[in-house]
């Protein structure tokens, strides 16, 4: 008789690996992952960049991560995480990490890690967003959106049909509970948290499916957010070609600070079935 995996109750625990050797360490599922069907890709890209931060030398953060999705995650088994240390520089490392459950790499990332340094310039271009979070209602998603992060969606501009899969391309987020004070611990919250919603949520583009099962994941990061405070992300389409779908977007606080930027593919299908009533 197998007992239930260990589970994580919010982002802090999510975090939290096992070392099982050198550069191997083991994750535990959030709590909420056996009612959906499939691990949310989120929690599988920012544990792995939990295990790369954990080899590289002090004081170097996340510069940016490269992830490809391979396989759905199974929601009853916990995630390994194999670390390949590539190169230590003077001032950024990079390490190449899969994720595996039951002998199968379920996801797989390349990631770049640099000792901050300040530069001679600073700019960004931020989005204006059109409503404040308190101007915004709680949205409560089915399966695949999480409850460890408070999530508060903007009106898509072409309204969903009635019964479809709510998919918002622009929401402020911040996770429910305080987070340490701690660079790392926030830009893999980021990571997390830039896998939810679709560049193509808005439906602007006609006769495209609003999101799909995500493909491979780009981000790059900037600067540092507070990620337990409300961040704006903001997504819009780029391509639509062979069954996949093209994407990019901006994550910044209430000051326009950009803190990253996100490029995603997905696959696009035949929109899904009609979605039974969200349990409370």
């Amino acid at each position: 008789m197998t007992s239930e995996p260990p589970a994580a109750d919010d982002l802090v625990e999510l975090l939290e690996l096992e070392e099982l050797d050198t550069d191997l360490y083991r994750g535990v599922n959030e709590s909420s992952a056996p009612y959906r069907p499939s691990l949310f890709g989120g929690q599988v890209a920012a544990q792995a960049l939990r295990a790369a931060a954990h080899t590289v030398p002090e004081g170097r953060l996340p510069h940016s991560l490269h992830g490809y999705f391979l396989r759905p995650g199974r929601t009853d088994r916990q995630v390994i995480l194999r670390v390949a240390r590539n190169r230590d520089g003077r001032s950024f490392s990079a390490r190449d990490v899969v994720a595996v459950q039951r002998g199968e790499v379920i996801f797989s990332m390349s990631a770049s890690f640099q000792d901050p340094k300040p530069g001679a310039t600073e700019w960004s271009t931020a989005r204006d967003p059109v409503a404040q979070p308190e101007d915004l209602e709680d949205r409560r998603f089915p399966d695949r959106f999480v409850p460890s992060l408070q999530v508060r969606a903007l009106p898509p501009t072409v309204p969903y049909e009635e019964g479809s899969w709510p998919v918002p391309a622009r929401m402020w987020v911040r996770s429910l509970r305080p987070l340490p004070d701690d660079p790392l611990t926030h830009a893999c919250v980021l990571a997390y948290a830039s896998d939810l919603g679709s560049g193509f949520g808005d439906g602007t583009v006609a006769g495209v499916p609003r999101g799909g099962t995500s493909l491979d994941h780009a981000l790059w990061f900037h600067q540092q957010l507070s990620m337990d405070d409300w961040v704006l992300i903001d997504m819009w389409p780029l391509k639509a070609t062979s069954g996949r779908g093209l994407y990019t977007g901006l994550v910044q606080d209430r000051a326009g600070r950009v803190g990253a930027t996100l490029t995603q593919e997905i696959l696009l299908r035949s929109p899904r079935q009609p979605l039974p009533p969200v349990k409370e």
